[in-house]
């Protein structure tokens, strides 16, 4: 039986958001932080439902429409941003009323929670990063090219099936290909632009220096977006950073070994609301 509960949109940093919740039976999870997952660069909050059905079976799950993705606002008058989009995850929150709540991000999505956290907000209790992009100004660049993202984002605009999408993302599933291929149209070209500028403009790693709250990382053993120097930065700017690689997965982590994602998530976010440390999730 899925979890899904609904999707709903709220009006939030003046702007519509839209996203989809996941929940457990009832009674459980009480006691625990309900998370709100970001998704990537050009990954609606749909993409993201084997995630949110895995993690709903303990957890409350708001997955994010990105502004500029899937069902959220979009259009030549938004700001595409970092400072916004991390806004709207602040005001989302506020907006759905969640005193206590866990984020995680990825990739884009996880660049958006280091920015988020750096006004403090009052209810975030833990984040997960999943292999964000360390890329900024003086850095080495984001290793995807930018065609991947238009090209596939123009084929889907005029119609395009999951045997289609095999050519951009050969190694999923025939399922995963097909809801691909549906969704992307709903990424606008211009967010996608300034999101991939970004990556590239951005100042991120120099931020995690000012993280409070439990954070644990995890990323891909076969990528080449997160080297083991950049772990070794981060574990410096952030001495209690946990950290776990995810053996035979590129960037697409989920994606690639959904049961070794898990395994390094771990209990990390289901520790109890009471428990100011977070969970006892070591690194690696």
């Amino acid at each position: 039986m899925s979890h899904l509960r609904y999707g709903a949109h709220v009006q939030a940093n003046g702007i519509r958001q839209h996203y989809l919740r996941y929940g457990p039976a009832k009674d459980v999870g009480v006691g625990r932080d309900p998370v709100i997952v970001v998704p990537g660069i050009t990954s609606p909050a749909v993409t993201w439902g084997f995630v949110a059905e895995q993690l709903a079976a303990r957890l409350e799950v708001y997955v994010l429409d990105v502004r500029g993705r899937g069902l959220s606002e979009a259009g030549p008058h938004l700001d595409y941003g970092l400072d916004a989009q991390a806004a709207d995850l602040n005001a989302f929150a506020a907006a759905l009323g969640l005193a206590r709540y866990s984020v995680l991000g990825h990739s884009m999505g996880a660049r958006i929670a280091i920015r988020a956290a750096q006004s403090r907000p009052a209810g975030l209790a833990r984040m997960v990063w999943v292999d964000p992009p360390v890329s900024g100004p003086g850095r080495r660049p984001y290793p995807a090219q930018l065609p991947w993202y238009i090209d596939s984002i123009r084929q889907a605009r005029r119609g395009m099936s999951g045997e289609d999408m095999r050519a951009f993302c050969p190694t999923w599933t025939d399922e995963q290909r097909a809801l691909r291929a549906q969704w992307l149209h709903t990424c606008d070209e211009r967010a996608i632009l300034a999101s991939f500028s970004g990556f590239h403009e951005d100042a991120v790693v120099e931020q995690v220096a000012h993280v409070t709250c439990p954070t644990l990382l995890i990323t891909a053993a076969r990528g080449d977006v997160v080297g083991d120097e950049d772990v070794a930065e981060m574990q410096t700017l952030l001495p209690a950073l946990a950290h776990i690689r995810v053996a035979e997965a590129g960037h697409m982590i989920p994606w690639d070994n959904a049961a070794g994602f898990y395994a390094a998530l771990g209990d990390f976010l289901e520790a109890p609301t009471n428990d100011s440390e977070g969970s006892s999730h070591g690194g690696q």
